[in-house]
């Protein structure tokens, strides 16, 4: 049994951070491998999942299994996937036959039936998006009579009125699919039930109860069957709860997964709704990385293609036309842009249907679970063995007559004892024998992770990060290092033209025209309105002018605009050919334009000096053109000059063309690629975007706990230098050395292995695409790196795919970038980045915590009952005192210490290695110390409590009841302030910050009161009796001296190598021989 399978090994390597596609590969199939050894579950195959369930001892599977994903739902949820999809694609293959056969012979769709208000009904209108039905869509007379039909506009979308929406919602339904109830409370009950030891124990406490009443009256007889059987029912409900109330956390969490927000046009002006607030007659702009939220039509699109495997299950890549202009919702859009008329909303599309049928959560479990289950598995063997020990030595003891009863006479004597007596006798022992295990075996303990988890996921959302995958949260404890972008991450993305120059002059400020030729202020104008994915909306009472789109985009139009640019005029000015959208590999956007006059312009915008290498000529300030070639070192001069003061560049040229070279068919023109050469420089243009402030002291927190930050940016190298000298990335220009500034291009072109040493010192990598990021966080794991990555472009996704933690931002990223992450930032702040590093490793320390205190109470409680069966047939701890203990151990326990929150001593520490040993050895020293004290006090109570106590005044009876209620007693209260101590286990000063955590106080309140309410009240359900105050203010006294111990024992220091080495070396130097016979060693 290797122990890192039960978190003891120290780490192999500390980061671990290989990349996950070997992860994968080395968890495969090995039948001698530690299957509780699984460094991640981001990409773990079926059979290492399988595995670690069949090897993990477990009492209460259904509980046990609650929060890991459902292998047998997993595989039921991809056949009936895969169902619907087939169902879907052989009726529409039916109706494409059946459409093709009616236009032969000339049958015509039925006409629209009005619904309502509005001039078509809602079955007409999705079976017709449902089938593809191009001549029923023909028949309501193209996309404008479908607008004409739902009385909206092509252009402007719905009005917005309130009156308008709930009528449409109302006739056409609403964008949401019914989700199958969560479980309620009784589920909850039933599942805690099914625990084995408790089934024990309820069958035990009514036999008890039987005999009980037989043997003494129902006046006395109930109160041992009765007091066993009300101590199990509350450790149900208790656990019941606990399980319940964070179901409903992850339920929320889930609700806030699936609540996408989207853009659409109302009343001419773009604005963001819930995707659960589109209705049928809606405009909704698409570009690239949108998730198509609803079905409908194609209004406008160019080079639009639609990426259809989330519905089809084939990696294939459609291109929607006026020809193909059917929309289904649940895609994503791959490329291109575009605008849809939306005909069908949730159930009625063929992806609500979907999502209905396999909305079930199945769960997901996290390395940290799996170890703990293999820490749960090996305590529990211990503990089984134990319990079978002592129901041995007690039986043993009990019929060769050396168990007494108080008064000293034997409890059973051959030929004497009544059978009912003997069975009573026996049935306590067997009770006594499975409270052990019940004790013994931590249920509890791999359920404190998602009890700890759900806990920071819920905080980590007022933090403003949304956790998609479990095990990001704590993966993010162990990163080694951050790949962050610059734009929005590290800056305010709140982006302004500040410098602009046209031609050789510098225009100051920017928005001057009385400095620029009226002819280019035209070109500039024309460009900036088509050549955009934004909007302007100018409200009709006269109010501030909207400018929606992404930063840039804002930033480029709020320009155009005070230069006069009127956007709907210039719009209505020129058709739109052909779009080539932005693009991150070639960093910059063009679109082909028809002016009313019949002139073809085309407009190209992006990076500077990309732009510029491709110009051949410029329009000077009093619109003169003018050759480049003796100017061109001006124009490159001033773009460094801009990128040094921290300035986005960004070049505007445009391109007269013939009319007669562009292609003259649809399917031509959109196969046309844009003419991007022998271009007229218009303007180059300074962008400002400000650091974030706090920025600077984030990275600085970030580089003392070990995390190394690197800016990877598609700016240039000068911007994102100083940027990165900005935001404390690079201290200083002294940091400039080797590769520590590097562009993408460069880094790209060095070989695997020299890739590896140079993604090392990267700090800074400008001009970089979305590959050259995903190469540079495959280099960073194979060089032993635990990686985070931000990204916000569709392009980004097979990085955060990749990355151990992919963090997607939540205001500037595409639907495709968030559904590839692990975390969503939703402020897109790099300073709530760092708030996810310290929740990530609070999970860990939480968990540390609760391993501590549990395992302190385990070693005590089993050493002491079994000393004290072995030695005298007796044991001071009963069924129910130990069901007690169980509780505050188990689900109170971990209520208390999972919930605890960061504290700013985490950031202090490097990072947790995905391999560390889950018990260190400052935990071991300090449960050993506990461990041994409550065992050393409560066995001298045990064996000499009569005399020190003073209770031989008492009859036999009586001092053994006094003396077994103070053991027991003491020992409660031992855990309750050993429990401060778990709170910091490397820390002399347990109290800090204690009385902020008011669930932690509440815990350890509620457990003195119950406490004393069972020793002083309830003393015929527990065997107590009540205690003098003197006898009080001893338990307290003993148990409270394990503060001022716990503070001399962390003096204590302890060697660097995990105390596991030396246990379980040589069972891992054998496994490792075992696993290659064929080798030397």
């Amino acid at each position: 049994m290797s122990s890192s399978r039960h978190g003891l090994l120290p780490p192999r390597d500390v980061g671990a951070g290989h990349s996950k596609t070997d992860a994968a590969t080395d968890e495969e199939d090995d039948s001698l491998s530690d299957p509780f050894d699984i460094s991640q579950t981001k990409h773990v195959s079926l059979k290492s999942l399988k595995r670690w369930r069949q090897a993990a001892l477990v009492l209460n599977a259904s509980r046990r299994f609650r929060y890991t994903l459902d292998l047998q739902k997993e595989e039921e949820k991809q056949k009936r996937r895969q169902m619907i999809r087939s169902h879907a694609q052989v009726i529409r293959a039916a109706l494409l036959f059946k459409l093709a056969a009616e236009q032969d012979i000339g049958i015509i769709a039925s006409p629209p039936r009005c619904n309502g208000d509005y001039g078509i009904g809602r079955e007409q209108l999705a079976s017709m998006t449902r089938d593809h039905n191009f001549s029923a869509l023909e028949q309501y007379g193209g996309v404008k009579g479908l607008t004409n039909l739902l009385k909206t506009n092509i252009v402007s979308g719905l009005n917005g009125d309130d009156i308008d929406l709930l009528k449409r919602r109302n006739l056409y339904g609403s964008n949401t699919y019914p989700l199958k109830k969560g479980r309620n409370f009784l589920n909850f009950l039933w599942e805690a039930w099914q625990d084995l030891t408790l089934i024990i124990l309820i069958v035990a406490a009514a036999a008890s109860l039987a005999l009980g009443i037989k043997t003494e009256g129902v006046d006395d007889g109930w109160y041992d069957g009765a007091s066993i059987a009300f101590a199990v029912i509350l450790v149900i409900i208790v656990t019941a709860t606990s399980d319940y109330r964070q179901s409903l956390q992850f339920q929320n969490l889930n609700k806030e997964k699936r609540n996408i927000q989207i853009e659409v046009m109302r009343g001419g002006r773009a604005v963001k709704i819930s995707i659960f607030d589109v209705v049928v007659g809606d405009i909704l702009p698409l570009k690239i990385g949108d998730q198509v939220p609803a079905d409908g039509v194609l209004v406008t699109g160019h080079s639009l293609a639609i990426d259809e495997s989330s519905m089809t299950g084939e990696s294939k890549i459609v291109r929607k036309d006026q020809k193909s202009p059917f929309l289904m919702s649940g895609c994503k859009v791959a490329d291109g842009v575009g605008t849809m008329l939306v005909t069908g909303v949730g159930i009625n599309t063929e992806w609500g249907l979907l999502m209905a049928s396999i909305s079930e959560d199945t769960g997901e479990e996290t390395p940290l679970q799996v170890r703990l289950n293999g820490v749960a598995t090996l305590i529990g063997i211990v503990g089984l063995t134990v319990a079978g020990l002592v129901l041995a030595v007690l039986l043993g003891r009990f019929f060769t007559g050396h168990t007494t009863k108080s008064d000293g006479s034997p409890e059973f004597m051959k030929g004497q004892t009544s059978v009912g007596d003997a069975v009573d006798g026996v049935i306590k022992i067997i009770t006594i024998a499975v409270t052990i295990v019940v004790v013994a075996v931590p249920e509890g303990l791999p359920l404190a992770v998602t009890l700890t988890l759900a806990y920071s996921m819920r905080k980590m959302m007022a933090d403003k990060a949304l956790v998609r995958r479990l095990s990001a949260c704590e993966t993010m404890g162990s990163a080694t290092t951050i790949c962050s972008d610059k734009t929005g991450t590290l800056t305010t993305n709140q982006m302004t033209v500040v410098e602009a120059y046209a031609g050789r002059k510098k225009i100051d400020p920017p928005d001057d025209t009385s400095q620029i030729h009226p002819a280019v202020v035209s070109l500039l104008s024309e460009g900036a309105a088509h050549n955009t994915t934004g909007n302007v909306f100018v409200p009709k009472d006269g109010g501030d002018v909207e400018v929606t789109g992404s930063p840039t985009e804002r930033a480029i139009l709020s320009w155009a605009v005070k230069l006069g640019m009127k956007f709907d005029i210039a719009r209505s000015d020129a058709t739109v050919l052909h779009v080539f959208p932005f693009n991150s590999q070639k960093k910059r956007g063009g679109v082909a334009l028809k002016r009313m006059d019949s002139q073809v312009h085309i407009h190209w915008k992006g990076a500077a000096e990309i732009v510029l290498a491709s110009c051949t000529s410029y329009l000077d300030s009093n619109g003169h053109l003018q050759l480049i070639e003796d100017d061109e070192d001006f124009f490159k001069l001033a773009i460094d000059e801009m990128a040094a003061r921290s300035l986005r560049c960004v070049a505007i040229a445009y391109k007269s063309y013939e009319i007669e070279n562009v292609p003259s068919n649809e399917e031509s023109l959109d196969q046309w690629v844009l003419p991007e050469n022998d271009l007229v420089l218009l303007a180059i243009v300074g962008i400002k975007d400000p650091c974030r402030p706090g920025v600077n002291e984030a990275v600085r927190v970030c580089q003392e706990a070990g995390v190394k930050v690197r800016m990877v940016t598609g700016d240039n190298l000068q911007t994102a230098k100083a940027i990165a000298l900005e935001c404390g990335i690079l201290g200083s220009e002294s940091d400039v050395t080797g590769h520590t500034i590097i562009e993408g291009k460069v880094f790209r072109e060095f070989s695997e292995k020299d890739r590896e040493q140079v993604a090392k010192e990267i700090k800074v990598m400008g001009r970089s695409s979305p590959n050259d990021k995903l190469l540079l966080v495959k280099a960073l794991q194979k060089g032993g790196d635990v990686v985070a990555v931000t990204g916000d472009g569709t392009n980004d996704a097979p990085a955060l795919h990749e990355a151990d933690i992919g963090l997607a931002m939540g205001i500037q990223g595409t639907e495709v970038a968030k559904e590839s992450s692990d975390i969503i930032i939703l402020d897109d702040n790099f300073g709530s980045v760092v708030k996810v590093v310290r929740w990530g490793r609070s999970v860990f320390a939480n968990i540390q915590k609760f391993i501590q205190f549990q395992l302190t109470v385990n070693v005590a409680a089993l050493i002491i009952n079994v000393v004290a069966a072995v030695s005298s047939g007796s044991v001071p701890l009963n069924a129910v005192q130990l069901l007690w203990v169980n509780l505050i151990m188990d689900t109170l326990g971990a209520l208390a210490l999972a919930t605890e929150p960061p504290t700013d001593h985490l950031m202090q520490r490097l990072p947790v290695g995905r391999r560390e040993p889950l018990i260190t050895n400052i935990m071991w020293r300090n449960l050993f110390i506990q461990a041994f004290y409550q065992v050393t006090v409560l066995l001298v109570l045990n064996f000499r409590g009569t005399s020190i106590l003073h209770l031989k005044s008492y009859t036999r009876e009586g001092a053994n009841d006094v003396k077994n209620t103070m053991i027991f007693n003491t020992f409660v209260f031992c855990q309750i302030f050993n429990e401060f101590n778990a709170r910091k286990p490397d820390e002399i000063n347990v109290f800090s910050g204690v009385t902020k955590n008011y669930l932690f106080m509440g815990i350890i309140a509620i457990t003195c009161i119950l406490q004393i309410i069972i020793i002083e009240f309830l003393g015929k359900f527990t065997s107590t009796v009540s205690l003098s105050w003197k006898l009080w203010l001893a338990s307290i006294a003993i148990a409270i001296f394990s503060w001022p111990l716990a503070i001399i024992g962390k003096k204590i220091p302890v060697t660097k190598t995990p105390l596991s080495w030396y246990l379980m070396g040589p069972i891992q130097l054998l496994r490792s021989r075992l696993r290659r016979p064929g080798r030397c060693s």
